[in-house]
């Protein structure tokens, strides 16, 4: 199954904010196994000019998650999950998250291609706070590999 190139452009809002805080930094740091003292421990983040702990800096991968499945989950796109890998991933930021962040997201597709076979899929997702700040643009692409 090809995927509908005219989904290309659509968005996904998440149906709800994002609320960065201290605990899922806590988590997702010691997930991926970066105990750096800026993410755990609001003393350190402090010395380092934070008002609270900051993000690991993939931590904008969760995100991406309910846009992406929203996204995914449209059978009209045309994406078997089955034969999905993860292609890529990048993160454009214009300040670092910190707990306290409350999140308003939306996910783009911004690129359907083939390639070798393949058909590749890329979204991104531009993270906003409450009061319209840019904060971070996540990126993802994935390959839908061919049969």
């Amino acid at each position: 199954m090809a995927i509908n190139p005219d989904y290309l452009g659509r968005e996904y809002p998440a149906p709800e904010a994002y609320e960065v805080t201290r605990g899922k930094i806590r988590e997702f740091a010691e997930a991926i196994n970066d105990l750096n003292p800026a993410y755990l421990d609001k003393a350190s983040a402090k010395a380092l000019g934070y008002a609270d702990v900051i993000a690991p800096p993939t931590f904008p991968v969760i995100l991406g998650m309910a846009g992406s499945a929203l996204a995914l989950a449209d059978p009209d796109l045309g994406v078997d999950f089955s034969r999905v890998v993860h292609g890529d991933q990048s993160f454009r930021y214009s300040r670092p998250l910190r707990a306290g962040d409350v999140l308003s997201t939306v996910t783009r597709i911004t690129d359907i291609k083939v390639l070798g076979g393949n058909e590749l899929i890329t979204m991104e997702t531009v993270a906003e706070a409450a009061d319209g700040e840019h904060v971070v643009t996540a990126g993802m692409m994935l390959v839908v590999r061919g049969s």
